[in-house]
């Protein structure tokens, strides 16, 4: 399988985009926020749902990529902390909510109700595996009420 590259300008392109991190797990340790550049990076271990998710008794695989978010004016959590390097988190789903255009707000929401709050410019986020796949341990799975 060849190395998913995903560019976001636009509120529809981060809905493909989040489907495609839907239940990454994410070290805080590996987040990280560069005030200077205005980018704030994510190495997450993204779930590769686009392959073989029919399949009930392949548990899947995990791939290492890049979430890149530019034009970031400030970065703001709820739930956790930046700085508690030790953290682990499964991210949800990604939305981005319009202010004035083309600036707004990117939400990362994690299980159990924590939230990064990003504060942009404009839109445009890159997701990019940078590496081989590896089997999951388990296919993960949402109770739906």
């Amino acid at each position: 399988m060849s190395e998913l590259k995903l560019l976001a300008l636009d509120a529809e392109d981060l809905e493909v985009v989040s489907a495609h991190v839907q239940d990454a797990i994410v070290r805080v340790a590996d987040m990280g926020f560069s005030k200077n550049e205005k980018r704030f990076i994510l190495l997450i271990n993204r779930y590769v749902w686009e392959k073989g998710k029919n399949r009930k008794k392949d548990k899947g695989e995990r791939r290492r990529a890049a979430l890149r978010f530019d034009f970031v004016q400030n970065v703001q959590t709820k739930g956790f902390d930046l700085n508690a390097k030790e953290g682990a988190l499964e991210l949800l789903s990604i939305e981005f909510s319009a202010s004035s255009t083309p600036s707004g707000f990117v939400i990362l929401n994690f299980a159990g109700g924590a939230t990064l709050k990003l504060g942009l410019e404009c839109l445009e986020v890159r997701l990019h595996d940078l590496g081989g796949a590896w089997a999951a341990n388990m296919r993960p799975k949402h109770d739906i009420d």
